[in-house]
């Protein structure tokens, strides 16, 4: 485990400002970033005999970092978010035009405002308790797709299903999606 340490004390030198930075931006706290990247060191010293080398370092730290994330909102959404895939599709192919656009009676009206929402620390939880309402595929699909910004061919092969197959499973979780954020965020905004 000295090669860990010394391995780690490195990685601290190397990646601290990047991680906090990074943890900065997606939790609007200082605090809790400083705290989320310590972890993701604890982490990272825990799991070292793992870590391949498959990717760089500052890669798999950032991993554990956006896990550490990912479980911090998990952990501290203060709604409680129900979807099941009939309700999240109950009319709501109503709410798009057939290019897939909103339609405008239906535009949450905070899309239409200058503040970007992943940048509202509250928004953020919300969306992470809406993709955890979704079920596994779907969830993977959208967190796949829209935030680690995978191809979609690379996406089917991954979950080994066909095009169309993943097309329309995008479609559903997105009018799901919408659904929870319409109940959860825009109506009570």
């Amino acid at each position: 485990m000295k090669e860990a340490y010394v391995k780690l004390e490195d990685w601290i030198m190397q990646y601290s400002d990047h991680l906090y930075s990074w943890a900065s931006y997606r939790l609007n706290d200082p605090e809790l970033a400083k705290d989320l990247v310590q972890d993701t060191f604890i982490a990272a010293y825990q799991s070292f005999d793992r870590f391949e080398g498959r990717s760089s370092e500052k890669t798999w730290l950032t991993s554990i970092l956006n896990n550490k994330i990912r479980d911090y909102f998990r952990k501290n959404k203060h709604q409680i978010f129900s979807l099941n895939e009939q309700s999240g599709e109950r009319n709501l192919d109503e709410y798009f035009d057939s290019t897939g656009a909103w339609k405008p009676e239906y535009r949450p009206s905070l899309l239409d405002e200058d503040q970007a929402l992943l940048d509202v620390p509250e928004f953020r939880a919300i969306l992470y308790g809406c993709l955890d309402a979704l079920s596994d595929r779907f969830r993977k699909v959208m967190v796949g797709k829209f935030l680690d910004t995978k191809d979609s061919t690379e996406l089917c092969q991954e979950l080994g299903i066909s095009a169309s197959n993943f097309w329309q499973i995008l479609h559903r979780a997105k009018l799901q999606l919408r659904n929870c954020l319409d109940t959860n965020w825009f109506k009570t905004s």
